[in-house]
C-alpha cells in the first residue's frame, strides 16, 4: 500500500497505456452508439436480449459451451437457452455480430466466432453493471443506500487493496451511509406506524453493523497512504456517521419492541404523578439509542391501530381558529375559479390614412437645414447648455473666464467646456478672436488645477456671433503693467 494507486487521473496522458485504455472506452461507446441507432436499446426487453447474446458469447469463450460458428448458431442457441416469447430475429443477431466485429470485440474466423480480450473485458463490465443494478433495486430506498455503501467497501477491497484505484470509495461509502440516515430520519414515523416494519428495521441494523466492520477494515488498510490528513478527516467523519446510524437503527428497534411490550403491561389502578412527570421529561429529547419514544413517535405507534379506534386518539389542545367559511361559499368560489373567463374588448384595428406633404425649398437653403440637423445631433452628444447660457449673459469674454465661470475650475470640467466651445465654434454659434502677440487681456486670476500649454491661448476672446461688443476693450500692453503672464 506504500505505492501509488494506478489511476487514469494520475498517469501521463500521452503514455501508450493511457491511449490504449481510452481507445477501449471509445470502442465501448461505438458499440453502444451503433446499436442504439439500430433501435437495440429502445426498450428494456431489447437491452436484455443484447445482454443475453453477449452472455452466450462470453460462456463460449470461457469454455462453458460449444463453439459458435456463425450468427445462425448463436441465434438457435439463444432460442434453446431462453424462453423468450419474442426472440431476436436472425437479421438482428447478425447486425449485433457485425457491430461487435467492427469494434474488435470479437473476430470472425472461418469456422468460429472468437472473442478478443477487449470484448471479454467490456462484456464482463456490462453484465456486472446490470447485475449490480438488479441487486440495488431489490432493496427499499434506505436499503439501496446501505447496499451501495457495502458495494463501495467491496470494490475498495477488490481494487484499492491490489494497487488499482477504484475511485473515492471510502468517501462514497460514507456519503451513502449519510443518505441512508437522512432517509431513516424522514421515514422514522412511517416505519414506527407500520406493524410489519420490524424485519426491515432489523435488516437496516445488520447492514449498519456490517458497514461498521468494513469501514474499520478499510481504514486499517489505508493507514500507510501519504495523504493521511485527508484520510484522517474521512476516518473522523465515517466513525461519526456510522455511530449515528447504528444508534438510530438500534434505537428504532428498541422503541418498536418497547411499544409492543408496553401494550401487554398490566395497568395499575393508581397514577403516580412523579413517574408521569419523569416520563414526560425523558420523552422531551431522548438519545438516539433510547427505547423511550418522543411524542411524535408515540403518535406514530398509535397509527398501527392495534386496538380498535386507537389511531384516532391523541392529545387535545385548545386552538382558536378564524370564523369558518360555509360549504356553499367554498363551492361557489371553486365554481367561479373553474369557469372564470376574463372579459376582453375585441381588438379593432383602425387604419390610419397616410397624408403626404410636398414642400419645396431653394438649393441655397438646403445647407442651412442640413447644418441645423447636424447641430442637433452634436448637442445630443456634447453638453453645450452651460456655455450657451453664460454667453447669452456676457456675449464676449476671455477663453479662461468662460471655461471656469460657466462650469468650474476642475480639470475634467475644463476639458468638457473646451469641447463645448469647439462644437459651438464649429457650428457657427460662437467665434474666437485671436489675441495679438504680446498683448495681455486684463482678467481675474483663478485657482485652478490645470495650466495652458501656450500662454497666448488664455488671451483669446470668445464672442457670440452678431455681438456688438467691440474686441478692443480691456486690452493693455504686456509691458505696461505689473500683471504677470501665466
Amino acid at each position: 500500500m506504500d505505492n501509488k494507486l494506478i489511476s487514469i487521473f494520475q498517469n501521463n496522458e500521452c503514455s501508450p497505456e493511457m491511449l490504449q485504455s481510452m481507445r477501449d472506452i471509445s470502442y465501448l461507446s461505438g458499440v453502444l452508439s451503433d446499436l442504439g441507432s439500430q433501435n437495440a436499446f429502445q426498450t428494456p426487453a431489447e437491452i436484455l436480449k443484447f445482454l443475453r447474446i453477449i452472455q452466450l458469447i462470453n460462456e463460449e469463450a470461457l469454455g462453458l459451451d460449444d463453439q459458435i460458428e456463425n450468427s445462425d448458431t448463436l441465434y438457435y442457441r439463444y432460442r434453446n437457452r431462453y424462453s423468450d416469447p419474442e426472440p431476436p430475429s436472425r437479421r438482428k443477431v447478425e447486425q449485433i455480430i457485425n457491430v461487435l466485429v467492427k469494434y474488435n470485440w470479437i473476430s470472425k474466423q472461418s469456422r468460429q466466432l472468437k472473442m478478443r480480450d477487449i470484448g471479454k473485458r467490456m462484456m464482463d463490465a456490462l453484465i456486472r453493471l446490470a447485475n449490480d443494478s438488479l441487486a440495488y433495486y431489490m432493496h427499499d430506498d434506505i436499503g439501496r443506500s446501505l447496499f451501495q455503501a457495502r458495494r463501495d467497501a467491496e470494490l475498495s477491497e477488490a481494487y484499492d487493496d491490489h494497487g488499482i484505484s477504484g475511485g473515492n470509495k471510502i468517501a462514497s461509502m460514507i456519503r451513502n451511509v449519510e443518505n441512508a440516515i437522512q432517509l431513516m430520519y424522514e421515514r422514522e414515523l412511517e416505519m414506527l406506524a407500520d406493524r410489519n416494519a420490524l424485519p426491515q428495521l432489523e435488516i437496516i441494523h445488520e447492514l449498519m453493523q456490517e458497514l461498521e466492520v468494513k469501514l474499520t477494515e478499510r481504514f486499517r488498510q489505508f493507514q500507510t497512504l501519504e495523504d493521511s490528513l485527508v484520510l484522517g478527516n474521512l476516518m473522523q467523519q465515517g466513525t461519526a456517521v456510522l455511530a449515528e446510524g447504528t444508534n438510530l437503527s438500534i434505537g428504532m428497534i428498541n422503541k418498536y419492541l418497547k411499544f409492543t411490550t408496553m401494550q401487554q403491561t398490566v395497568l395499575l389502578s393508581t397514577i403516580n404523578p412523579e413517574k408521569v412527570r419523569e416520563f414526560i421529561l425523558r420523552m422531551y429529547d431522548p438519545p438516539l439509542e433510547s427505547d423511550i419514544p418522543n411524542a411524535h413517535q408515540l403518535m406514530s405507534f398509535m397509527e398501527q391501530n392495534q386496538y380498535k379506534g386507537e389511531y384516532a386518539d391523541g392529545l387535545w389542545v385548545p386552538v382558536k381558529f378564524a370564523a369558518p367559511i360555509s360549504a356553499n361559499a367554498i363551492r361557489e368560489s371553486v365554481h367561479y375559479l373553474e369557469t372564470y373567463e376574463p372579459v376582453i374588448n375585441p381588438l379593432r384595428e383602425e387604419e390610419m390614412e397616410v397624408e403626404y406633404m410636398e414642400e419645396e425649398i431653394y438649393i441655397d437653403q438646403l445647407s442651412e437645414l442640413m447644418g441645423e440637423s447636424q447641430w442637433m445631433l452634436t448637442k445630443s452628444m456634447i453638453q453645450t447648455d452651460a456655455i450657451e447660457s453664460y454667453m447669452e449673459q456676457v456675449e464676449v469674454a476671455p477663453m479662461e473666464q468662460v471655461m471656469i465661470e460657466a462650469t468650474s475650475a476642475e480639470w475634467g470640467d475644463a476639458i468638457n467646456a473646451l469641447t463645448a466651445i469647439a462644437a459651438l465654434v464649429g457650428n457657427k454659434k460662437l467665434m474666437i478672436d485671436q489675441a495679438s502677440k504680446g498683448v495681455t487681456i486684463d482678467q481675474p486670476l483663478y485657482e485652478k488645477k490645470w495650466e495652458w500649454m501656450s500662454r497666448d491661448d488664455r488671451n483669446q476672446l470668445v464672442r457670440k456671433r452678431n455681438s456688438r461688443v467691440r474686441s478692443d476693450q480691456t486690452e493693455t500692453q504686456g509691458n505696461g503693467g505689473n500683471k504677470e503672464d501665466v
